[in-house]
């Protein structure tokens, strides 16, 4: 697909008709989220796909668990995806990379960054992974992991301890409809986002 065709149709997809995700298909998904770059190509990023029913019910019971009232209709249309991507950030393959000889400068103690590239970088595999599941002719949704639930996931999935929890993809085919509802009213334009050599000098028409 066309790139700005793929990023025209990139949209949240909530909600799944059941279909399973092809093995090749998914492969070539997860590939594309290895191509995100990274702060001293430290490649400190994880995925923990989870596709079998049972781990995907784990998923949902124990970031669910204490939810006051019944399920909403976002939970239950994100329930219908079969394939759930943890995307798990690994600062500590960030301190080992900066720690090299090739790495001098102030830069070297990754602790003391004021910008979190470990979650940063995360986030760009996270993106990847959602434009090519459109490219594939899928949906998606990103969404984030309760803090509330991430000791818990840990144990189920043996997650471990030096791993950080960054967000959640869900991918799959959209439901009939799905990926063609709106998006919100208003985008962001160039226009208001864009500033041209100083912050708040408009981007030209």
């Amino acid at each position: 697909m066309d790139f700005g065709e793929v990023l025209r149709r990139r949209r949240m997809v909530r909600r799944y008709d059941g279909r399973p995700v092809a093995d090749e298909v998914l492969r070539r998904v997860l590939a594309a989220a290895l191509r995100a770059p990274s702060a001293g190509n430290s490649q400190g990023r994880d995925l923990l796909v989870l596709r079998a029913p049972e781990d995907r019910g784990a998923f949902w019971e124990l970031t669910t668990r204490g939810r006051p009232g019944p399920a909403g209709a976002w939970l239950a249309g994100m329930r219908t995806a079969p394939v759930l991507v943890l995307l798990l950030a690994d600062p500590g393959a960030y301190a080992e990379r900066y720690a090299l000889p090739d790495k001098p400068g102030p830069d070297r103690d990754a602790a003391s960054w004021e910008v979190p590239w470990p979650e940063v970088d995360t986030g760009m595999s996270a993106l990847l992974v959602l434009l090519a599941a459109v490219d594939e002719g899928l949906g998606a949704c990103l969404f984030g992991v309760p803090s509330a639930a991430r000791d818990a996931l840990r144990e189920r999935f043996a997650v471990p301890a030096g791993r950080r929890f960054v967000a959640a993809v869900a991918v799959g085919h959209p439901a009939p409809g799905e990926a063609s509802r709106p998006s919100r009213p208003h985008r962001r334009t160039l226009a208001d986002s864009a500033h041209d050599g100083a912050f708040g000098a408009p981007w030209p028409a």
